[in-house]
């Protein structure tokens, strides 16, 4: 065989295994059988052996390779990766459409309904068609690294296939693809009886497997997993627009992606309920386990328009099937102290198997929650996740109920003392919580010191919550100030730290004494002041003593600093504890004034200019797009006003857009915003 030849059939055989890649995964009608399938693999291996100057990252064979990785990077997603609302009742759906309808007066409004697949959300870039990285959901601003395991799922195409001519949307040069990484039932089943005869610990369920798959550092064990995909939205992406819901299902399966089997473009609310209905009655017969439908307002545009809560997106639900909920005893009841010294209680209960894992603990929220639900010691409950995470008692059985139960009293409870310090307790009535009323308390100090390090305050490095749990029970701090003071050889006694590692730590707390005056607010914990108000503040007083001094009627006169946030700020600073931990922080030498941060030139276009944000960016986050106008010398604020210069929209703006629309604001799409920026 020729080079010329040896080159065209390694071409050729490429092109027919991703055919049948797709044929298999997307349109579930493979057209040769898994033997001939390896018979064209093995074939490609051998001429990509003795011809490597031939291999391509993009190449089936490179599914796998490289050595296992030390850790995940951590990848900043271009759009964001939003959680949905969940409900379980046709009742709440309904809710949801009137929302949707008073948001949208007058306007028509189909949905599509798609199943909600039990896996591991992930986010695929693809550019020139070819996948260039791939990362799991994380926070939902930052994911994972796990390019390299998404590589080995065949389900996954390395490249985009492109649409014969004139047959559909051509492949944008950049896009990100969303779906659901997840382990079918049948390739579960099969990996547990391995599992079992290897005499190793069975995976609780495919979800689990699935994620554990994927946190696996070494591709090739990943690679040995039955893992598959499924795709159902896009974020970021260049030179493409989409008008409907139904139209990025139809495109990515076009592309060759693999998306659900079954989906459905609903008329009205009601639709959407027998739709639901019939999807619940597949569910047994579905490759994959799903925990409900997810509803979405099929026109992208109504999207924007319709906006997103700081959670979630307002255009889309979750329906959660029944199964998500079970049965159990509840034991008892503990108490958990917060940073701020809120105290939350959990429940205690009888281990019960709640869509494949045994849940032992829930949350009660708060006592109101628990007068309101009228859930007492001993009650039958029912449980469901909630957020998918977290597991919260919904309900009680009252036909079960024990005869001398009796209404639950957090104060009687605890006997009036905080369950970590013993110092006393008081009710918060605006937050319906009872709090812990030492500042001194062991457990609010570690939660504090977390926040005060955390990247929005103070951002020391390397000061986690383990290292932090150590401070506090080896009593090497007793407040925030006390950080200032550490050495070397303190931190190098304690678990898992070393004295490079401990230099690190000293290094990076003593970075941090230069901070601007509004991280130090921020970083102070004062309640209800959050980084926006600590900007303000410090813009405002300058100083820290300046804000220290400050009254409520001073305070107040502040943009957006109302009565309730004055009232608090004038309570940390006369609290005398407070005051001893503020005069530590200076005596450290810690900043505690207004610093004139660098600015990038002077008498530009944005100098002076007052701008407010809207909307999700793909470029920048929000915060990072605020500090680049504040540099040029803009006014970053919250509000629209007559005062407003610009308004920078990005994806899924919310009301802002109709204000400024109405007040006559110049509006900046992200294209518009950057191209400023640069002059």
């Amino acid at each position: 065989m020729t080079e010329s030849d040896a080159r065209q059939r390694i071409e050729f055989l490429r092109t027919e295994i991703s055919r049948h890649n797709a044929l298999y995964y997307v349109d579930a009608r493979p057209e040769i059988s898994d033997r001939e399938y390896d018979g064209l693999y093995d074939e490609l291996k051998r001429l990509e052996a003795a011809h490597p100057h031939w291999i391509t990252p993009d190449s089936p064979t490179q599914r796998v390779g490289g050595q296992p990785l030390k850790e995940f990077k951590s990848v900043k997603h271009l759009k964001p990766m939003m959680s949905l609302d969940n409900t379980y009742s046709f009742d709440e759906l309904r809710e949801f459409d009137g929302r949707v309808h008073k948001l949208l007066p007058g306007e028509s409004v189909q949905y599509v309904l798609e199943p909600k697949i039990d896996g591991c959300s992930i986010s695929i870039r693809y550019e020139d068609g070819k996948m260039m990285i791939g990362t799991t959901r994380g926070d939902g601003a930052t994911g994972d690294d796990i390019t390299e395991n998404l590589r080995t799922i065949r389900a996954i195409p390395l490249r985009l296939t492109p649409p014969r001519a004139g047959s559909g949307r051509a492949i944008p040069r950049f896009i990100e693809v969303r779906g659901e990484a997840f382990m079918p039932v049948q390739g579960f089943r099969a990996l547990n009886s391995e599992r079992e005869k290897r005499g190793d610990e069975p995976f609780a369920n495919p979800r689990n497997a699935t994620a554990g798959s994927l946190k696996q550092l070494d591709p090739k064990v990943v690679a040995g997993r039955p893992l598959a995909a499924i795709f159902y939205a896009v974020g970021a992406v260049d030179g493409m627009e989409l008008e409907r819901q139904a139209d990025v299902l139809n495109t990515l399966k076009e592309w060759g992606l693999p998306t659900a089997e079954h989906w459905w473009v609903c008329g009205d609310i009601e639709e959407v309920i027998r739709r639901a209905d019939e999807l619940q009655a597949l569910e047994s017969k579905l490759p994959y386990e799903i925990d409900g439908a997810v509803v979405k307002v099929n026109d992208l545009k109504q999207w924007s328009r319709l906006g997103t809560t700081a959670k979630a997106p307002r255009f889309a639900i979750a329906f959660k099937y029944s199964h998500e909920q079970a049965e159990t005893f509840l034991k008892a009841i503990t108490v958990q102290v917060g940073r701020t010294g809120t105290l939350t209680p959990v429940a205690e209960l009888e281990p019960v198997l709640l869509a494949g894992s045994t849940i032992s603990r829930a949350t009660l929220h708060n006592e109101e929650e628990i007068k309101r639900k009228d859930i007492r010691l001993g009650d039958t409950v029912i449980i469901e996740k909630a957020g998918e995470v977290i597991p919260a008692v919904v309900a009680v059985v009252p036909a079960r109920r024990r005869p001398d139960a009796v209404p639950f009293d957090l104060y009687q409870h605890l006997h009036g003392k905080c369950p970590e310090c013993g110092g006393p307790i008081s009710r918060d009535p605006e937050f319906v919580a009872w709090r812990c009323d030492n500042i001194a308390c062991p457990a609010q100090l570690k939660r504090t010191i977390e926040h005060f390090a955390g990247r929005q305050g103070m951002d020391i490095e390397n000061l986690g919550e383990s290292l932090v749990d150590q401070l506090v029970e080896q009593r090497l701090v007793y407040d925030v100030a006390d950080l200032f003071t550490l050495t070397v050889p303190q931190l190098a006694q304690l678990e898992r730290m070393a004295e490079k590692s401990a230099t690190n730590v000293v290094d990076a707390i003593a970075g941090s004494r230069g901070r601007d005056l509004w991280r130090l607010i921020y970083s102070l914990g004062i309640r209800h002041v959050g980084e926006g108000a600590a900007r303000k503040l410090a813009d405002h007083f300058e100083s820290l003593d300046a804000l220290a001094a400050a009254d409520i009627e001073a305070l107040q006169r502040v943009p957006d600093v109302g009565p309730v946030m004055a009232e608090s700020i004038v309570d940390f600073f006369t609290n005398a504890r407070n005051q001893a931990v503020l005069a530590k922080l200076r005596g450290a030498g810690v900043n505690t004034h207004h610093l004139n941060e660098p600015k990038i030139g002077s008498g530009g276009l944005l100098e002076g200019k007052t701008v407010v944000i809207t909307g999700t960016l793909s470029r920048r986050t929000r915060e990072e797009a605020q500090d680049e106008l504040r540099q040029r010398g803009a006014k970053v604020t919250d509000s629209i006003s007559k005062k407003t210069s610009y308004l920078v929209v990005g994806a899924e703006a919310g009301s802002k857009l109709a204000k400024a629309r109405s007040l006559g604001v110049a509006i900046l799409d992200e294209e518009a915003f950057e191209k400023l920026l640069m002059k």
